[in-house]
């Protein structure tokens, strides 16, 4: 099965276009995030340990909430292609095993030398905004997308 996608070259953006994706965060989720980032703080995976915590419970490690900011970047505003070079970050509130995490990336300004898009990403669970920053990415032209075809 193919995951769909979409392509915008720097010459199709504008200033307020966004893409939204939304994702139920699940055990295994926060699981194999920690065996990819070898980050086992047990915060996020014992639930011993975390109900000592101001948290009370198991919280979803926030660069995983954080990578959802990449999918949408990577998959859909501006989608493949684009490079990212810059990202702030702010941690609001801990996300928890269960939340649904709803991800929204704006184009909030774009710079016709180095096709730069500068994107407002926030990271919401329950309308409360968990995590926010800005993206600066980098995005292919059209002319470039085609001479990038064209050698293939």
């Amino acid at each position: 099965m193919s995951i769909p996608f979409k392509i915008y070259h720097f010459e199709d953006l504008s200033v307020g276009m966004r893409e939204t994706l939304m994702k139920a965060v699940m055990d295994d989720d926060v699981i194999a995030f920690a065996d990819l980032s070898g980050d086992r703080n047990p915060i996020h995976l014992s639930d011993h340990f975390a109900s000592k915590t101001r948290f009370g419970e198991r919280i979803v490690h926030g660069l995983y909430t954080a990578s959802l900011i990449s999918t949408v970047i990577g998959m859909y505003l501006p989608g493949p292609g684009a490079v990212y070079l810059s990202q702030t970050l702010f941690f609001r509130a801990p996300v928890k095993i269960g939340d649904v995490i709803t991800v929204v990336v704006e184009v909030v300004e774009l710079v016709e030398k180095g096709r730069r898009a500068k994107l407002k990403c926030e990271c919401l669970v329950d309308g409360k905004v968990v995590l926010d920053g800005e993206a600066t990415v980098m995005v292919p032209s059209r002319e470039q997308a085609s001479r990038a075809v064209g050698a293939a």
